[in-house]
């Protein structure tokens, strides 16, 4: 997408009752900063009535105006954070219908994390790619089924609509509004500014519990899946743990497809990439003792199995997520 250069770009911020701070404070402190540096952002915070609200935290937030006081106005970025209480502001049927109203006139409207849940309500998302908070996907895909739910994106745009992931990508999607502005060079001073990353490594992946197998199945396969997650380590094969259940292989292997929505090979992988987090995270252990306990036994078996499913190979995870006393 080429540079913009029109002057005076329109920023509308959407507050209400319950909404998270950073989702609100943080895409503006990139925006305040461009201006610092010769962007041309108007800034503005618009509240239902032009009340007041207060954040998830209880902190008191002003509002420069009424929603309903932006009449006829069309902003450049229409930006919808995200609240805890989902249920809340999704069900607000006259936030819904403001939002609605102002997004048909808006040159683009976004959301941060949960804002996602606000838009799909308004139908703003149907037929289009989205991203969320990766502990909300698979809520946001099941309740939006005309929604394509991206669980490992940092923001996603499609067309004039950007969905941004959790919190702090709200960040990452307002430079990445600056770069579209007003070039790469203004948002890498951005981002150093802000001590951030420009683009940040990896998805969402690298901080999401990806493996969910909790409430699976039962019986034959409740009992493979335990297996696995007891002891990474053991022979976890196609052969073995058809063997374990009773099962031929395309038995086993239908059953998992059925219950898990995966292969048996790729539910073994994320047991071990899951397993090995925890070791990187709380430990000091080298990388090849680490892929031994997990059940990788090489290194770069486990370096190609992080990559695949988290994006980032286990040394850069480690220095991201250990522990502070590790």
């Amino acid at each position: 997408m080429g540079v913009r250069t029109r002057a005076g770009h329109c920023v509308v911020v959407v507050v209400y009752d319950g909404v998270r701070l950073l989702d609100v404070t943080g895409p503006l402190e990139v925006f305040t900063v461009a201006n610092e540096h010769g962007a041309t952002y108007r800034l503005r915070t618009a509240s239902p009535g032009g009340r007041d609200i207060r954040t998830s935290g209880g902190v008191r937030l002003g509002a420069d105006l009424a929603l309903e006081d932006l009449g006829g106005e069309s902003p450049d970025v229409l930006l919808v954070p995200g609240s805890p209480d989902v249920a809340a502001t999704e069900g607000d049927p006259v936030l819904l219908d403001q939002i609605r109203r102002l997004s048909e006139r808006a040159g683009c409207t976004a959301s941060v994390c949960a804002g996602a849940f606000v838009l799909a309500a308004a139908g703003i998302l149907d037929g289009r790619r989205a991203a969320t908070h990766w502990d909300l996907a698979d809520r946001l895909a099941l309740s939006y089924p005309r929604v394509t739910v991206d669980p490992d994106a940092i923001f996603v745009r499609d067309g004039r609509v950007i969905t941004s992931a959790g919190v702090t990508s709200g960040i990452d999607l307002a430079l990445g509004l600056v770069e579209e502005d007003y070039g790469p060079g203004l948002a890498r001073t951005v981002a150093k500014h802000m001590v951030v990353f420009m683009q940040r490594p990896g998805g969402q992946s690298q901080f999401s519990v990806r493996l969910r197998s909790g409430g699976t199945g039962g019986g034959t396969l409740r009992q493979v899946l335990d297996a696995v997650t007891v002891d990474p380590a053991a022979d976890h094969g196609l052969t073995a743990m058809a063997a374990r259940a009773g099962l031929s292989v395309r038995q086993l292997t239908r059953l998992f497809k059925g219950e898990t929505g995966m292969t048996p090979a790729r539910y073994v992988e994320l047991v071990r990439v899951e397993t090995a987090r925890g070791l990187l995270e709380a430990g000091n252990d080298p990388l090849d003792v680490v892929a031994r306990h997990a059940g990788f036994g090489t290194p770069e078996t486990m370096r190609r199995a992080f990559v695949r499913e988290i994006g980032v190979p286990p040394a850069a995870y480690r220095s991201r997520f250990r522990t502070t006393g590790a």
